[in-house]
């Protein structure tokens, strides 16, 4: 009998390179500069954006070894969560969910992560503290000794892998735009896009999460490069005043704008990610931070 094939993600037909959209903004318009739109939402309908930019490398590498159990870690909203899920779904995979926050194992399940149990996902729900020591030894043993063997994906998708994934998302950026934006949580997307872009090229990354400190995602990122690329890639940077009061927070006035972007573009906006990257974007250009005759390109990671 022979064995059956290696789950393969190419099998599931991504769109790529993705569509480039060049959309016409008065805000942008006003001050002599063009913006583009990535659209990474529509690589997949069920992995769009950068999780499909880092998950398939991860895939790949754990068809190659055999590897058929992933666990991976997420908040009670984690796209990353949802992706991985559905990954295991069409590819065949098993899944195990790790989610922030214990008082949450009682409750109605949210859309989100009834999404992920109906994929298939096991969902393993831990107090905050075990949370924030995922990556110790102690605690990913305890796991093992629940689960059995797995492979670990880490939280966001954000290895070295997932980094060498994005690099093709700067590839086909490539002299396309002066600035290549994208909205940062775990710094993955931004280590590869930075480091596929071509010469002249800047990205920056718009953090969606509140750090308590001035960039605090700049060591995440130059580690990440380090690990896929030997060292730092690329010119970079990252933009830390438009998280809105941290991940899956909210304000009026990003409310506003993205209400307002919708209506002029129909265009629906995530409100996690994208959202706060053209909130910002749009800032920065009212400020004067790109040329006159320059070009932007926000990249779109995915859909509400």
């Amino acid at each position: 009998m022979t064995s059956p094939a290696p789950p393969d993600p190419s099998t599931l037909r991504p769109r790529l390179p993705s569509p480039l959209q060049e959309i016409e903004d008065e805000p942008f318009a006003r001050r002599g500069v063009r913006l583009l739109l990535k659209r990474d939402d529509l690589i997949h309908p069920a992995l769009p954006g950068n999780k499909w930019r880092k998950l398939a490398p991860n895939l790949r590498a754990a068809a190659a070894t055999g590897e058929r159990v992933l666990l991976t870690f997420g908040g009670a909203y984690s796209n990353h969560l949802r992706a991985t899920a559905a990954a295991g779904r069409l590819l065949g995979f098993a899944t195990i969910g790790v989610v922030r926050g214990d008082e949450l194992a009682g409750a109605p399940l949210n859309p989100s992560l009834a999404r992920c149990a109906a994929d298939g996902m096991r969902l393993h729900f831990t107090d905050r503290g075990t949370y924030r020591r995922k990556t110790d030894p102690d605690v990913l043993a305890d796991l093992h000794d629940r689960f059995g063997a797995f492979r670990v994906i880490p939280e966001g998708g954000s290895n070295s892998l997932a980094a060498q994934g994005c690099s093709n998302l700067g590839r086909e950026l490539r002299g396309a735009a002066d600035t290549v934006a994208v909205a940062c949580g775990t710094g993955g997307t931004l280590a590869g896009l930075a480091a596929g872009l071509g010469p002249g090229q800047r990205a920056l990354g718009f953090a969606v999460l509140k750090g308590g400190r001035p960039h605090f995602l700049q060591g995440t990122v130059e580690e990440l490069q380090r690990a896929a690329f030997g060292g730092r890639r690329g010119y970079w940077r990252l933009e830390d005043r438009f998280h809105c009061g941290g991940y899956a927070r909210r304000s009026p006035e990003l409310d506003a704008f993205a209400d307002a972007f919708e209506d002029r573009h129909d265009l629906p906006l995530e409100r996690i990610y994208v959202a706060k990257l053209l909130y910002g974007l749009t800032t920065l250009a009212g400020e004067g931070a790109f040329a006159a005759g320059s070009t932007v390109a926000a990249v779109i990671t995915g859909g509400p």
